[in-house]
C-alpha cells in the first residue's frame, strides 16, 4: 500500500477502538535477518498506555496551541514524529507543531528545552539521563520505542560476544554517546571494566565502518539508520543490540518536555504526549509506510531499508507513568554502576524527579 493511501486512510479522530485496533496489529517480528535465533525472545503482551486518556487529551483553547518540537531529521527513531504530524494527530489534539531539526549533543538539546527556546524534544535515554542528573529542568513524560543501538564487527576480529571486547579497540562517535553508554553497561554485565578493558576510539559516525575495515578498531557501536546500513553494506556481524537479553523489553528513546510547560499547562503536555504515542503506534502497525515516510524527508536510507529497521524496533512499546519511571530507575542504576552517574545519586529519587505521568487521570 502506498504512503498516500496509508495517510488518507487514517481516521481523522481515532478513539479507543481505533487505538486498541493498532495494538492488535503490534509487531512480533524478531530481530533482523542477521540476528541469531537465540536473540529472538518473545515480546510481552502490549497494552497501549494511551488508551486511558488519549481521546480526551486535548490542549485547551479555541485555537491550536503552538509547540516547538526539537528533533533530528536523520534519526530513524523520530519517524513517529513525522507520522504524528502528517496523520493529523497533532491537530486532533489541538496542537500546531513546529519541528526544529537539531543534530547537536544531548546537553545542547536539553538546554533548548530548559531555557524555553523549545517546548519538547525526543532523544535517547542513555544520552539524556546524565545531563538530567546534572540538573536540566526537563521532564520525561513517555518513552517512544526500544531498539536502534548496535555493536558491529567483522570476521577478522574474532569477536563473537560482548566479552570479546576485552583488550580490543572499539569505535564510537562520542565518549558520551548513547551507544557507548549502552555498550559500557553490557560490558560491565559481562565482567569487563568498560574504562580499563576497552580501548575506546572516537570517529565521525560515517567513518566508523572505514576504521573497522582498516583495522584501526575491532568493533564499533552506533545507532540506526547508520548502524543497519553499514552492517548490511559491509556484511558485518551484529554482536549485540539494545533489545538483547534483559534489555528486550526496555525502551531507548524518550519524550522530554520543558518542566515549566508541564507545571503550567499540564493539559497541553498531556495532549502532546498522547498525540506522539498515537504516531508511534501507527509506525508499529505500518512499518512499510513508515519507512517511505522517513525516506521522504531524510536522504539516509531508502524506504525499504528503513522499514526493515523499524520492524526490528519496538515502536509498540512506549511506557508512561509507573512503567516509565521503573525503566528510568533501572537505567540510572546501570549508569551509576559504570561510573556515568555520581555514586551519590539515588536512582529511585532521580526517576521520581525527572518522570511525570501527564496522562494520569
Amino acid at each position: 500500500m502506498s504512503l498516500k493511501r496509508h495517510l488518507t486512510s487514517a481516521p481523522s479522530r481515532p478513539g479507543r477502538r481505533a487505538i486498541l485496533g493498532f495494538a492488535a496489529t503490534g509487531l512480533t517480528v524478531p530481530l533482523g535477518a542477521m540476528a541469531p535465533t537465540s536473540w529472538r525472545t518473545p515480546r510481552l503482551p502490549f497494552e497501549p498506555p494511551i488508551c486511558r486518556i488519549a481521546a480526551d487529551a486535548v490542549a485547551p483553547g479555541s485555537t491550536p496551541r503552538e509547540i516547538r518540537l526539537v528533533w533530528n531529521a536523520n534519526a530513524v527513531c523520530h519517524t513517529g514524529l513525522a507520522a504524528t504530524e502528517q496523520l493529523g494527530y497533532f491537530a486532533r489534539h489541538n496542537l500546531k507543531v513546529e519541528r526544529i531539526s537539531v543534530a547537536g549533543a544531548a546537553d545542547q538539546l536539553l538546554e533548548m528545552l530548559a531555557s524555553g527556546k523549545a517546548d519538547a524534544g525526543v532523544g535517547m535515554a542513555f544520552g539524556w539521563l546524565k545531563p538530567l542528573e546534572q540538573g536540566f529542568d526537563v521532564k520525561l513524560t513517555a518513552a517512544l520505542h526500544g531498539g536502534c543501538i548496535r555493536l558491529l564487527t567483522n570476521q577478522q576480529s574474532g569477536i563473537t560476544g560482548i566479552a570479546g571486547l576485552k583488550g580490543k579497540a572499539v569505535g564510537t562517535f562520542n565518549m558520551a554517546s548513547p551507544d557507548r553508554n549502552f555498550i559500557s553497561v553490557a560490558a560491565a554485565k559481562a565482567g569487563i571494566d568498560p574504562l580499563r578493558d576497552i580501548d575506546w576510539r572516537i570517529y565521525p559516525a560515517d567513518l566508523l565502518g572505514v576504521a573497522l575495515q582498516k583495522g584501526e578498531i575491532q568493533a564499533f557501536s552506533s545507532n540506526d539508520p547508520i548502524a543497519s546500513i553499514v552492517r548490511d553494506r559491509d556484511h558485518l556481524i551484529e554482536v549485540t543490540n539494545n533489545l538483547t537479553g534483559e534489555f528486550a523489553h526496555w525502551s531507548c528513546c524518550v519524550l522530554g518536555i520543558r518542566a515549566s510547560l508541564v507545571r503550567d499547562e499540564r493539559a497541553t503536555a498531556a495532549a502532546l504526549t498522547a498525540a506522539i504515542m498515537e504516531g508511534q503506534q501507527w509506525v508499529a502497525a505500518n512499518p512499510d509506510a513508515g519507512g517511505t515516510l522517513f525516506a521522504s524527508y531524510s536522504k539516509t536510507g531508502t524506504g525499504e531499508q528503513v522499514a526493515a529497521m523499524l520492524r526490528t524496533h519496538t515502536h509498540d512499546h512506549h511506557p508512561t507513568g509507573a512503567e516509565l519511571r521503573q525503566e528510568i530507575q533501572l537505567y540510572a542504576q546501570e549508569l551509576k554502576q559504570v561510573g556515568v552517574f555520581k555514586q551519590s545519586t539515588d536512582p529511585a529519587r532521580f526517576a521520581d524527579r525527572v518522570c511525570v505521568d501527564v496522562l494520569a487521570v
